[in-house]
């Protein structure tokens, strides 16, 4: 059974909300992207399924675009915060089911979230965040926040643990070995022999995963 598609509505077609809004149309979604700036909507309007200039902080404007039919709203206003929050809100008003938001900041953070924002995200915090993780330890080749402190990380298996059984790299307590990507290959046998530069994914709390990535 293929993949169900679902519609997005993508305010603000700055630069971050318009690769989230090209990318999502490149994997079969309808989008329909609005900006109030027409040089925007213009760039965009051969490469989304729809996309409309108007002012997202008109409640009756984004109900005449049909906004109130799509299943997931993003509110990328990067640059005026009171228009950010409207447009967010307005979502909410006209019955988009999941409402997500850019932030600019850590006090816009927790008004997105007071106003009902299903998740509100900081692109910039967040890629810091990540890029951080690689960074600190060369063995990390991706890092993915879950929330509630939990994160998954993917950890190039080195040399010197080539041949080894999986079992036997005792990640320790507080860390889930779910796997290992053998070049494109995704595998969960326990007792497989370990190669070079195999990837081994593992869940558990940053501390925890820090100090065994340090290990390795």
């Amino acid at each position: 059974m293929g993949r169900k598609t679902r519609s997005f509505v993508v305010i603000g077609l700055g630069a971050f909300g318009s690769v989230v809004a090209l990318e999502l149309a490149r994997f079969g979604n309808h989008v329909l992207g609005i900006d109030k700036d027409a040089r925007r909507v213009a760039a965009l309007a051969e490469q989304l399924p729809s996309s409309v200039i108007l002012d997202a902080t008109d409640e009756g404007a984004l109900r005449e675009a049909g906004v109130d039919r799509y299943d997931v709203g993003l509110v990328s206003i990067g640059n005026d915060l009171e228009s950010n929050v409207i447009a967010t809100m307005n979502l909410r008003l006209v019955g988009v089911g999941t409402v997500w938001a850019k932030a600019e900041s850590r006090t816009h953070h927790r008004i997105l979230s007071k106003i009902g924002a299903d998740r509100v995200i900081m692109p910039g915090l967040e890629m810091g965040r990540h890029a951080a993780q690689m960074l600190n330890n060369p063995a990390v080749q991706d890092y993915v926040a879950l929330g509630n402190g939990y994160s998954v990380v993917n950890l190039m298996i080195p040399q010197r643990l080539a041949g080894r059984r999986l079992p036997e790299l005792e990640a320790g307590p507080g860390i889930e070995i779910l796997g290992v990507m053998r070049g494109t290959e995704y595998r969960r046998d326990p007792d497989m022999v370990l190669a070079t530069n195999d990837r081994v994914l593992l869940l558990g709390k940053r501390v925890d995963l820090t100090r065994f990535g340090d290990r390795l």
